[in-house]
């Protein structure tokens, strides 16, 4: 649900690069008041002077999402400032290389706490503003979790769990009036495996590969990913909660090769 003047106050994580950044972009082209959320300050920066461009506003909090305490802090007040809240977009997201055998536990950790405990969290957080206004939450998951993938262990579970909470609290929330639903990108070009150790030969290779392992023949772009999150929290999708949503070129539908 819209205010009079039709603003929604949107948050985003993970808003300094990539999907995130892509989304806080998307919503705020739309005149909506955007709460950017990353660890990046020049970013953020970046990233509140091209919503003004588009005519939209953006909020710049610098956060780590997985301090349990800054996070608590700083939520009741940016949504008190705010007004409201419509819409939070779960965006931050971190990924390690590591098989059954070496993932270590620090990396496995690293990943639940970005990846699902965050969420999980903010979710829990935005709960009752979102049912004060029937807004809606996207979570920003992977096709690695619709399908398994060798080499990513935690990564892969991490978004396993994340599309499970999704379909859990759209459950939950429904009859609140809150709709709960994920997207599952295949490969996008972002910075997501450079920031998780993959250097930039490998990474140009890795996407030269996934040509071939996507059906359509190409990888994807974060403004793609963007649209599809701005359609699913807008009401053109007012009766779609629960769903986890490929947008993989046809990734998920492949056997491995």
């Amino acid at each position: 649900m819209n205010n009079e003047n039709g603003q929604r106050v949107v948050m985003v994580t993970g808003a300094t690069s990539g999907i995130g950044r892509a989304v806080a972009n998307r919503f705020a082209s739309a005149s909506d008041h955007v709460i950017a959320i990353g660890r990046d300050a020049k970013q953020l920066e970046q990233v509140a002077a091209d919503a003004s461009e588009r005519g939209g506003h953006v909020t710049a909090i610098k956060l780590d999402v997985t301090n349990d305490d800054d996070v608590r802090a700083w939520f009741d007040e940016a949504i008190g400032n705010a007004g409201r809240l419509d819409v939070l977009v779960n965006a931050a997201g971190h990924i390690v290389s590591g098989s059954i055998e070496n993932t270590s536990l620090a990396a496995w950790d690293s990943m639940m706490n970005v990846n699902l405990r965050s969420v999980f969290h903010l979710m829990q957080l935005a709960s009752p503003h979102l049912i004060k206004t029937k807004g809606n939450i996207v979570n920003i998951s992977s096709v690695t979790g619709l399908r398994s993938f060798p080499g990513v262990l935690a990564y892969c579970v991490s978004k396993a769990g994340l599309d499970q909470l999704t379909r859990c609290a759209a459950l939950e929330l429904a009859a609140k009036g809150v709709r709960v639903n994920a997207v599952n990108p295949g490969v996008v070009v972002t910075e997501i495996h450079k920031r998780g150790g993959m250097s930039e030969a490998d990474y140009e290779k890795f996407l030269e590969h996934s040509k071939t392992t996507h059906p359509l023949g190409r990888v994807g772009s974060p403004s793609e990913i963007a649209e599809l999150v701005f359609f699913l929290a807008s009401e053109s999708a007012a009766w779609i909660t629960g769903a986890t949503y490929q947008i993989d070129g046809g990734r998920a539908l492949t056997c491995a090769r």
